[in-house]
């Protein structure tokens, strides 16, 4: 069957002017940001600056407060601090830890995920969080991307994976747990894949869905209902082919990876990231280095396992709660002594895991590895931006970038925990929050 198209009608000449002008005053959209003082990341702070922002993005940055012309908008944050947007590597939009977790699967459809997904979204972006990128899901994750990018929904700008990638019975396997007869047994399609051939037909799967990035799951994990949390899953030549496929396709491999055997294995093979790293050597750390792979803490969501199977009996059932009060305590100390080596680390905090829009958190805990408050800030802005392949668009406070800003209460250089009381949020020249 052909399709027609339909008869091309003649704007009437006033009607084409009056779209005219309008585009012309929709593209002129002017707002002067008076700051007490501003933070740009890739460059020297300053105090009593104005950042002017027209068509989305950031025009120029003055000193003093620069009088504004008649016509434009003036946001007075004279007693705040500017930073650029904040960057969260590793979120699920698609879930939210709760004691009824496990039998969510069995009664939500994914219409049901898809609404909760776009309020876990607004809550991450008022947070102050313009970018963040999703690391697994059943794929709604790519649909809630589209979803705010066409502005049907509110939300971070996001870096979507689709499904992860994960051996039978691995981490990323759902029908782990379950009678074995109560679903068909997943494939490659659904991100469950067994061998190199399976590995590469997976990760073209994910990518042909949409998916902007992979992720792997190189070891056991906590809350899958596998009693395995640490151990290898993948071997050497599954990984290389995971990430030579992705790589042919133009997208990075991160790799989910709590004890070292699996994590190594992942840095050799190539992957840009290693999320947890929670049993990691020194070895391996230097291989990371060697490699120049980023690791991607989630400290936040290693307290928040550990506090939950200690202080909420039932919380978790005994197979994670065993695994949880093993693996969460140990991440922040191997955060502090892959910072002191050197390792390059961005910002991520497995939001999900915990309460969505509690992301800020990670400030506190990452500081309290021994972080510098400078180098922190970086790791949620230009360093992320960078990992990301993001940093031309955001990630600092620049002429020319995306207007992705944020104002807190205080100067986060001296208390981290500033980053705690964000009071103004804007997305794209857009002011999403201004308290």
């Amino acid at each position: 069957m052909k399709l027609m198209a339909p008869a091309q009608k003649r704007l009437h000449p006033l009607l084409f002017c009056g779209l005219f002008l309008l585009q012309i005053s929709l593209g002129a959209q002017t707002t002067y940001l008076y700051c007490g003082q501003i933070i740009p990341i890739n460059g020297a702070p300053q105090t009593a600056g104005t950042v002017v922002v027209e068509n989305g993005k950031i025009l120029r940055i003055e000193k003093g407060y620069v009088p504004a012309p008649s016509g434009t908008t003036t946001v007075d944050l004279k007693s705040k601090t500017l930073l650029p947007g904040l960057i969260d590597c590793h979120v699920h939009f698609e879930f939210e830890q709760n004691r009824n977790s496990y039998n969510e699967r069995f009664v939500l459809n994914d219409a049901d995920i898809a609404f909760h997904a776009a309020v876990y979204a607004r809550r991450t972006l008022e947070s102050g969080f313009t970018t963040v990128r999703d690391l697994g899901g059943s794929g709604v994750n790519i649909s809630l991307r589209n979803a705010i990018n066409a502005g049907w929904t509110t939300g971070p700008r996001i870096i979507a994976a689709g499904k992860a990638l994960s051996i039978t019975g691995g981490h990323g396997d759902p029908t782990t747990g379950a009678r074995w007869d109560l679903f068909d047994i997943p494939g490659p399609e659904m991100g469950i894949a067994d061998g190199p051939d399976e590995c590469r037909t997976a990760v073209r799967a994910q990518i042909k869905r949409g998916a902007d990035c992979i992720k792997v799951c190189a070891t056991g994990g906590v809350l899958s209902l596998a009693r395995d949390g640490r151990l290898p899953h993948y071997a050497a030549d599954e990984l290389e082919t995971i990430v030579k496929t992705a790589r042919d396709l133009g997208v990075d491999v991160a790799a989910h990876a709590h004890g070292d055997e699996g994590m190594r294995r992942a840095v050799e093979a190539g992957v840009v990231s290693i999320e947890h790293g929670t049993f990691m050597s020194d070895v391996t750390m230097d291989a990371m280095i060697k490699h120049g792979t980023w690791y991607v803490p989630t400290l936040t969501a290693g307290f928040a396992v550990s506090d939950s199977a200690k202080n909420s009996p039932g919380f978790f059932p005994e197979v994670v709660r065993v695994k949880a009060l093993e693996i969460g305590p140990q991440i922040q100390s191997t955060a502090a002594r892959a910072y002191k080596k050197g390792v390059k680390i961005a910002f991520g905090t497995d939001a999900g895991v915990f309460p969505h829009g509690k992301n800020n958190l990670e400030f506190i805990y990452m500081a309290q590895a021994g972080m510098k408050n400078a180098d922190i800030l970086r790791a949620a802005t230009l360093d992320a931006a960078t990992m990301l392949h993001l940093q031309d668009k955001t990630g600092s406070i620049e002429a020319g970038k995306l207007a992705d800003l944020v104002a807190v209460n205080g100067n986060p250089l001296e208390q981290i925990d500033a980053m705690t009381r964000v009071v103004f949020v804007m997305k794209e020249g857009k002011i999403i929050v201004n308290r």
